[in-house]
């Protein structure tokens, strides 16, 4: 497993009973995680002192109950600033356990001795541009929201990145990825976050089963001569790490060599010393 445990303001205190307990700077969060499947003792004090929960609903969805706790309010990791607002289904703009791929990509790029071109598909609040960014890499940002753009804008320059080399498109990323192959234009790396079930910005369905391997196909025309690394991230629980690597195995390695590795990616549990799991990413490199 790929463990994101280099952050110093947030970490996941405890979990039990379907909900984890996190640190997020300043303020705890009580929100549902379906993959907590545990009942252990919440004997920790943030459990009846936290800041908000969100509580889901027996009929889907859910919603946020707070506790003195600002409408935004912000953390930073090896340099960067993320700024957390709770919205819609529990999430707060921010998926930390993906440090563990900004770290592994931020070297490559660091270490590639040349420029870096990287597209970032389904790239929501910013995190993977801004380290890639950071890094030293020229970036096309991609997400079908203009809200979750603009978000990604507003990190960019909390972090001291609003002059770096981002292209920031609001768009279909399938639609993008087909009129980027027209255009010629070519990429050094890719990096893709899809969602499990989503809708365009002109109600396009995506589900990710049906679409992610088509997307994979048309995704590795766009690479350059000599490619760094492609990245896939999935949260989709029915797409196991081994399903990555296939997929990356049969559409790059043919081409351009390489390798394939896939794991699960999780989060060190502060209390029980254990590992929470939040989902899987495949990384092929040269």
């Amino acid at each position: 497993m790929w463990l994101a445990d280099g952050w110093k303001d947030y970490e996941v205190i405890d979990c039990s009973k379907g909900e984890k307990l996190e640190r997020w700077g300043d303020y705890l969060l009580v929100r549902p995680d379906p993959q907590v499947i545990w009942d252990t003792p919440k004997n920790h004090r943030g459990w009846k002192k936290m800041n908000g929960h969100y509580h889901r609903s027996s009929k889907g969805g859910g919603e946020w109950e707070f506790f003195d706790l600002p409408q935004q309010w912000s953390i930073g990791y090896k340099g960067l600033t993320f700024n957390l607002k709770p919205f819609s289904f529990k999430h707060t703009g921010l998926f930390p356990e993906q440090a563990a791929n900004w770290d592994w990509f931020g070297e490559k790029i660091r270490t590639a001795g040349r420029p870096v071109k990287v597209l970032n598909l389904f790239a929501y609040t910013g995190g993977a541009t801004l380290a890639a960014a950071r890094a030293g890499a020229s970036v096309t940002h991609v997400d079908a929201s203009k809200g979750m753009v603009t978000w990604a804008k507003e990190n960019a320059g909390s972090s001291g990145l609003a002059d770096a080399p981002i292209r920031w498109i609001v768009d279909d990323c399938v639609k993008f990825a087909e009129r980027e192959i027209r255009r010629g234009n070519h990429y050094d790396a890719i990096i893709m976050d899809p969602p499990s079930y989503g809708r365009g910005p002109k109600g396009e369905i995506w589900k990710i089963e049906d679409a992610i391997h088509p997307l994979v196909k048309l995704c590795t025309q766009l690479l350059s001569d000599d490619p760094l690394f492609f990245l896939i991230n999935s949260y989709t629980t029915g797409l196991a790490p081994a399903v990555l690597s296939y997929m990356m195995g049969t559409e790059i390695v043919p081409k351009h060599g390489g390798q394939v590795r896939a794991d699960e990616v999780g989060l060190p549990v502060t209390q029980s010393g254990l590992t929470l799991p939040c989902g899987a990413s495949g990384r092929w490199e040269k």
